[in-house]
């Protein structure tokens, strides 16, 4: 006897350049409603993992890390917050679901979706201020969503690259957005180093910033590695031996960074730390043939997630280049010229990104009070998702 398909109320939203699925807590079948198994196996299930042919043909994921996302968001009990957002990275062809970081990418819908789903009215028309909780990480994420008529805007002319067509700007505020130290005085650099030499089989010693603003990310000098800092996805997804350095790139950061005790552990925690290479600016075409000048950006940026390079940047990291660039002598503010900085444009796979962040020292620990980006979002659709009742 098979068991019939359950329907549960979902809605399907690009928030930057990722989708997901997203649901309200109430929603969740009841089994699903709190962290296990049986949550990670219905998640699973609406993506179409794990999948050996890596398509997922018979669920929503589109195949790339970027697109093989759940979104959880609830009321929040939090003073001073609007709702909870928890974010599941669903593994392609293995066996797991990640959450051990966020996505800010999906931190744009999530404020949209709030004012969507009825946690958040809108007092008028104008900017909808959203105060989220990101659950992954115990971080505050401030979205100012455009509204109209009492509905989210999600048409506009905001252009961003690695998106096709234009939408309505979100302004996302990460505030304080580095993890807490052992001692939870907020130091970015879990080492105490803006600079660490990292022992790579196949490479030897490697510098590497390592810092924990936004998300756990590994710096490295694209020259280093073998690398320009102009390549696009294809030239080192194809690359089976660059893919095999940078995963042992990621498990030397990691190690060193105290994320994972063994090496072994890394296998299951593919969402972080992220691995990321830069250089100084250089003229590039992007994926989509738009070419970028060196003029137009202070650094080049590339970056891998869930171990593929990816198409344009990742929102976490995004705010971990901000930081990184303000404080003067990491690998990133060198590659933009050093010195103090506010502020960068950098260029990635699918043209360019401006990102902010304050800096300062204090009592000699680095702290930035919040990074600032844009993005935008939009529902691609809404309705019900269905899996078979006995997949969870």
């Amino acid at each position: 006897m098979t068991a019939p398909q359950t329907k549960i109320p979902a809605t399907y939203m690009r928030g930057g350049t990722s989708k997901g699925v997203f649901f309200r807590l109430q929603d969740l079948p009841p089994a699903a409603q709190t962290p296990g198994r049986a949550r990670d196996r219905l998640f699973q299930r609406v993506i179409g993992s794990p999948d050996p042919y890596a398509a997922q043909i018979d669920g929503m994921g589109g195949a790339t890390s970027s697109t093989s996302k759940c979104v959880i968001l609830s009321k929040s009990s939090r003073p001073g917050h609007d709702v909870d957002y928890l974010y599941g990275q669903v593994a392609i062809d293995k066996d797991f679901v990640d959450w051990s970081g966020n996505c800010g990418n999906l931190s744009t819908a999530a404020g949209a979706f709030a004012v969507h789903a009825g946690f958040v009215a809108p007092a008028g028309d104008g900017v909808c201020t959203v105060r989220i909780w990101q659950a992954n990480i115990g971080k505050t994420i401030v979205a100012h969503v455009p509204v109209k008529d009492g509905q989210v805007q999600e048409t506009g002319d905001f252009e961003l690259d690695g998106v096709t067509f234009p939408a309505a700007e979100i302004v996302l505020e990460f505030m304080d957005p580095a993890e807490d130290g052992d001692d939870g005085g907020g130091s970015m650099f879990p080492t105490g180093r803006l600079v660490d030499e990292l022992d790579v089989p196949g490479l030897g010693p490697l510098r590497a910033t390592l810092i924990t603003a936004g998300i756990p990310t590994i710096f490295v000098n694209a020259a280093d590695v073998g690398c320009t800092g102009t390549e696009l996805r294809e030239a080192v997804n194809g690359d089976a031996a660059a893919l095999a350095r940078f995963e042992a790139i990621r498990v030397a950061g990691a190690l060193r960074m105290g994320l994972i005790k063994s090496a072994d552990e890394a296998a299951t925690r593919q969402h972080t730390p992220k691995v990321a290479f830069v250089a100084p600016p250089q003229g590039y075409a992007a994926s989509s043939g738009k070419r970028i000048a060196a003029g137009d950006i202070d650094l080049l940026v590339r970056a891998l997630s869930m171990g593929k390079l990816h198409h344009a940047m990742m929102g976490t990291a995004s705010v971990a280049i901000a930081a990184a660039a303000a404080v003067p002598g990491t690998l990133v503010n060198l590659a933009a010229g050093g010195g103090e900085r506010h502020a960068v444009c950098f260029g990635h796979p699918s043209g360019t990104l401006r990102v902010g962040a304050e800096a300062r020292c204090v009592e000699g620990q680095w702290r930035v009070a919040k990074a600032v980006m844009s993005r935008s979002a939009r529902i691609l659709m809404e309705g019900w998702v269905r899996v078979p009742g006995d997949s969870f």
